[in-house]
């Protein structure tokens, strides 16, 4: 299984932390997308982003 992230709200005025999370993920502006493989890894960076993506489920 996938999950299609996508970003939602601006990475302006956020923490480092975050930022750098979202650029892990791949994410570089607001409504880019990209997917990635569904294992605990990503989950746990989708976890400290939550109110900056979008996460749907795409089968692959």
């Amino acid at each position: 299984m996938k999950l299609k992230v996508t970003q939602v709200r601006s990475s302006i005025g956020i923490k480092p932390k975050q930022r750098g999370t979202l650029r892990a993920l791949g994410l570089r502006g607001i409504s880019q997308s990209r997917e990635h493989d569904d294992n605990p890894i990503i989950r746990g960076m989708l976890n400290k982003v939550p109110h900056l993506v979008k996460v749907e489920e795409v089968s692959s």
